[in-house]
């Protein structure tokens, strides 16, 4: 069993970066990958990057390549998303999500998931 907490979402304008936090409890996170996605009201959940288990690899989807930065603390049980160059277009609630081997970009084989937590961001 694997607990997700996100934190750090807030309001930003336009231009400007907020890092979101992902803390795990149990101690299998390192077994797990990472992912973050995000829900625009009304929209359909959607994928943003993701991370191996090692860190080793990652994955961003297109909207955000070269903005936003995936990463992992294994000691610390923790997964960032460091969101630079903000655009509205990003304002959603964003999840973080566990699975042992997912396709990264398929929310559907990940096995747990965080509450969310909102970004918003003015233009």
């Amino acid at each position: 069993q694997v607990q997700l907490v996100e934190s750090g979402g807030g309001l930003v304008q336009a231009g400007g970066s907020l890092r979101l936090s992902c803390a795990a409890s149990g101690r299998t996170f390192s077994s797990y990958a990472m992912g973050w996605f995000r829900q625009a009201p009304g929209k359909e959940r959607e994928f943003v990057a993701a991370i191996s288990w090692s860190g080793g690899s990652t994955y961003y989807a297109d909207s955000v390549k070269g903005r936003f930065t995936i990463s992992r603390d294994n000691a610390k049980n923790t997964v960032y998303l460091q969101m630079n160059s903000l655009k509205p277009e990003d304002t959603a609630v964003y999840y973080c999500a566990a699975g042992l081997d997912p396709t990264p970009e398929d929310r559907y084989e990940y096995d747990y998931w965080g509450q969310g937590t909102q970004v918003t961001v003015s233009s």
